[in-house]
C-alpha cells in the first residue's frame, strides 16, 4: 500500500466527490469530505518525508512506464506544495460544517461538498503529475469546480463573479493547452522530464517561443499576476467564506508552482533569458503588483475585497522571487507559497467567524468587535502582522529571503521597494485594528459570542502556524531550499 501513496493522494478525493453526491444527507457528505481530506493530508506528509530521505519518487499509472504512460513524479518542490494544499484543505473542513450551513443553507449541501472534493482533487493532481497534458486535465477539474463553489455564495453577485472567473479562466486554459500542443508538435512527448531533455537538444525556434509565450500568459491568468488578476477580487469577495479561504490559500499557490515547473524544469531559463528578458518582465510586473495591490487594498471597506487585493500584492512577492533566478530568490518564493497560505487562509477564516455572528464584512460594522469577539479579532490582526512582515511571523521570513535574493543579484533598489511596499500593508491592517479596538460598538448592538469552537480552532491553527513557523523555520526553510535546488538543477 505504501508504494501506491502517490496514486492514493489523488484517488481518495476523486472517489470522495461522487460519494458525497450519493450520500445526500448533509452530515454524511461532510463526513466523507472530512475523512477524504485528512487522509490525503496524512499521505502527503508521508510522501514529503519519503522524498526528503530518498529523493525523487516516481509512480507509473497502470504500470505503463514513462514517457509512454502517465507518470507521477514527486520531488521536494511539488511534495511541499502537496502538503500545503492538503493541509489547508483538511484544516478548513471542520470550519466548513457550520460556515456552509449559515451561508449556503442545508438544501443540497451535498453538491457543495462534491464540488469541493473535485477542486481538492484537481489541485493535488496538478501538483503531483509529471505529464503536461494530465496537468491540464487536472487544472480544468479544479477550475470548473471552483466556478461552482464561487457561484454558491449567498450574494447574487457571486454568480457574476463566477461567470467572470469562468471566462478569464477559460482563456487561460486555452492558452495553456495551445502551449502544450505546440510543445508536443515539436518534441513528440508530453512527459515533463522527456520534454525538458528534448527541448534542451533543440535550437531555439518560433514554435518553442510561441509555446513558451502561450504557457506563461495562460499560467499567469490562473495565477492572477497583475494585470491579469481581474477575476480574483470578485471571486474572493462573493464566494462563501470557507471557499474564499481555500482558494486564496491553495489555487494561486498551485498556479505559481506550475509556473516554476515550466520555467525551471521544462524550459532552460538561462537560455530563455538570452532570447527574451523574461526575468526583467516578471520583475516589473511583480513590483507593480506589490504596490498596486496594496494601495487598492487601503481604500477597500469590504474586508474580503481588501484581502483579495492584498493577495494580488502577495502574488507579486512570489513572482519577484522567481524573477531573481537565484537559489535564495526561489527559496523565498517557495517559502511564501506556504507562508501566505497559512496567513491568508487564517484571515479569511477569521472573517468567516465574524460573518457567522454579525453577517457582514463591511469595515463600519466591525466597530468594537475587538471587545465582542476578542479571539477572532486577535487572529485577524496577527495574520495582518504577517502580511506586513513583522518579525516572529512567517511573512518576515519570506521577505527576509526575498531581500537577500535581491541583494545577491546586486538589485538593492528592489530590496528597498520590498520594504516600502510592506509599509503600505501597515495602513490597511491598522485601519481594521483601529475600527475593531478603538471605536465603540453601535448603540443598541446585541451581545455576541465567539464563533463555535469548530470554526475558531481551525482559524487559530492556521494563525498559530503563521507564528510558530516564523520562529521555528527549520522545516519550512529547509524544504524550500531543497526545492529551490531541485528546480535550479540540483539533486532531488
Amino acid at each position: 500500500m505504501f508504494a501506491h501513496i502517490p496514486a492514493l493522494i489523488v484517488v481518495i478525493p476523486l472517489i470522495g466527490a461522487p460519494t458525497c453526491m450519493l450520500l445526500r444527507y448533509r452530515g454524511w457528505s461532510w463526513g466523507v469530505a472530512l475523512v477524504g481530506t485528512w487522509t490525503s493530508f496524512y499521505l502527503c506528509w508521508l510522501l514529503l518525508q519519503q522524498v526528503m530521505v530518498e529523493g525523487v519518487v516516481t509512480y507509473d499509472l497502470g504500470g505503463w512506464a514513462a514517457p509512454l504512460g502517465i507518470e507521477y513524479r514527486i520531488d521536494a518542490a511539488n511534495a511541499f506544495v502537496l502538503l500545503i494544499v492538503s493541509a489547508i484543505g483538511s484544516v478548513i473542513m471542520p470550519f466548513a460544517k457550520e460556515s456552509v450551513r449559515s451561508e449556503f443553507g442545508t438544501s443540497r449541501v451535498y453538491l457543495f461538498y462534491t464540488a469541493y472534493m473535485l477542486c481538492f482533487c484537481g489541485l493535488l493532481g496538478v501538483t503531483i503529475t509529471g505529464d503536461a497534458f494530465n496537468l491540464f486535465v487536472f487544472l480544468e477539474i479544479s477550475s470548473i469546480s471552483s466556478y461552482v463553489l464561487i457561484a454558491m455564495g449567498k450574494d447574487r453577485r457571486a454568480l457574476l463573479a463566477a461567470y467572470q472567473y469562468l471566462v478569464i479562466g477559460t482563456i487561460g486554459a486555452t492558452f495553456i493547452v495551445i502551449g502544450i500542443g505546440l510543445l508536443y508538435s515539436v518534441t513528440g512527448t508530453l512527459n515533463m522530464v522527456d520534454l525538458a531533455a528534448r527541448i534542451a537538444e533543440r535550437p531555439p525556434s518560433r514554435t518553442l517561443g510561441a509555446a513558451f509565450g502561450f504557457l506563461v500568459v495562460g499560467i499567469s491568468l490562473k495565477l492572477a499576476l497583475f494585470p491579469l488578476h481581474l477575476w480574483l477580487p470578485n471571486a474572493y469577495t462573493y464566494a462563501p467564506s470557507m471557499v474564499s479561504a481555500f482558494l486564496a490559500a491553495t489555487a494561486t499557490k498551485v498556479a505559481a508552482y506550475v509556473l516554476l515547473r515550466f520555467l525551471f524544469s521544462i524550459f532552460n531559463l538561462d537560455k530563455i533569458i538570452g532570447i527574451i528578458p523574461i526575468d526583467a518582465m516578471l520583475l516589473i510586473l511583480a513590483v507593480i503588483a506589490m504596490f498596486a495591490g496594496s494601495i487598492v487594498a487601503v481604500f477597500q471597506n469590504n474586508l474580503k475585497r481588501m484581502l483579495a487585493y492584498s493577495s494580488v500584492a502577495q502574488i507579486g512577492y512570489i513572482v519577484l522571487g522567481i524573477s531573481l533566478t537565484n537559489a535564495t530568490g526561489l527559496t523565498s518564493s517557495i517559502l511564501h507559497l506556504f507562508n501566505h497560505a497559512v496567513m491568508k487562509g487564517g484571515m479569511f477564516l477569521a472573517l468567516g467567524c465574524i460573518v457567522y455572528r454579525i453577517g457582514s464584512v463591511r469595515l463600519k460594522d466591525f466597530a468594537g468587535i475587538g471587545q465582542r469577539m476578542p479571539w477572532t479579532t486577535a487572529a485577524f490582526i496577527i495574520g495582518g502582522l504577517g502580511l506586513i512582515g513583522v518579525p516572529l511571523t512567517v511573512g518576515f521570513v519570506s521577505k527576509w529571503y526575498l531581500v537577500l535574493g535581491a541583494l545577491e543579484r546586486g538589485w538593492w533598489p528592489v530590496g528597498l521597494l520590498i520594504l516600502l511596499s510592506s509599509l503600505i500593508a501597515v495602513i490597511y491592517v491598522w485601519r481594521v485594528a483601529e475600527v475593531c479596538y478603538f471605536r465603540p460598538p453601535p448603540e443598541g448592538a446585541e451581545d455576541i459570542d465567539e464563533a463555535p469552537a469548530t470554526m475558531l480552532v481551525p482559524t487559530w491553527i492556521l494563525i498559530g502556524a503563521s507564528v510558530y513557523f516564523g520562529i521555528n523555520t527549520d522545516l519550512t526553510v529547509g524544504v524550500a531550499q531543497r526545492a529551490a535546488a531541485v528546480l535550479i538543477g540540483g539533486a532531488g
